[in-house]
């Protein structure tokens, strides 16, 4: 019988809540890019990765519209995919350095990814609703993450989609908040440690905003808070 992980996730796939996504996903979906023009694109909401007794939590902002959007697998296909599973890797989180395709062989290990929205959303800018609409499956993924020790926030979006999730269900949030910084951390409660990161867009990896010494950063410190690989 399917876990309570599983069974969210396919209810994910199969969100079509927020109208103005659900036509651009799909839009992006037909029309496609023209490097891509033989893929089969997903065109669906991206579901979440990882398992449920994972350690590390890491939520970003939403499906890129040829990466995520097209094979149907978070932060796969595409430059931020590959600058994070190369950093996961390099710490133990991942046991490949890159995300090319939903069968390609990569797995997390003790990691679990999600976003604030999982649908492609027009221009990389979810609106105020959507968000609040898609924060129902973040909510339900916090409760069901019992082991989580660690929270990268993978930008200010995702930092604020967090404490706005940790809120709505009554859990406590640092007071007063502490301003968004790269490699800032936090306690959220007794067992909880958040760490804030710069997105690894490829407008911040390309511009030098996020290198590749400031994200590895983040993950050591990660990696200091759990402890050693599991096994």
């Amino acid at each position: 019988m399917p876990d309570e992980l599983t069974l969210l996730q396919q209810s994910i796939t199969e969100c079509r809540l927020c109208p103005r996504l659900v036509q651009f996903r799909e839009e992006v979906a037909v029309t496609k890019r023209a490097a891509y023009r033989d893929w089969d694109y997903w065109g669906r909401p991206v579901p979440s990765m990882g398992s449920a007794d994972a350690r590390l939590l890491i939520v970003g902002l939403a499906p890129a519209a040829h990466g995520g959007n097209r094979t149907g697998r978070v932060f796969t296909g595409d430059r931020s995919g590959d600058f994070l599973f190369g950093t996961l890797h390099r710490f133990g989180f991942a046991n490949k350095a890159s995300s090319q395709t939903k069968d390609d062989g990569l797995q997390l290990l003790d990691a679990y990814i999600t976003a604030g929205v999982h649908c492609v959303p027009p221009g990389n800018r979810p609106l105020p609703e959507e968000f609040r609409t898609c924060r129902r499956y973040l909510r339900l993924e916090l409760t069901l993450l019992r082991h989580v020790r660690v929270v990268v926030a993978l930008g200010r979006i995702a930092w604020q989609e967090i404490m706005r999730a940790r809120k709505e269900l009554n859990w406590p949030v640092p007071k007063p908040l502490p301003p968004f910084g790269h490699a800032a951390t936090s306690c959220l409660d007794g067992t909880t440690v958040l760490i804030c990161s710069y997105h690894p867009s490829q407008q911040n990896t390309s511009t030098g905003k996020l290198t590749h010494p400031m994200f590895d950063d983040v993950f050591r410190k990660a990696r200091s808070i759990i402890g050693d690989n599991r096994g």
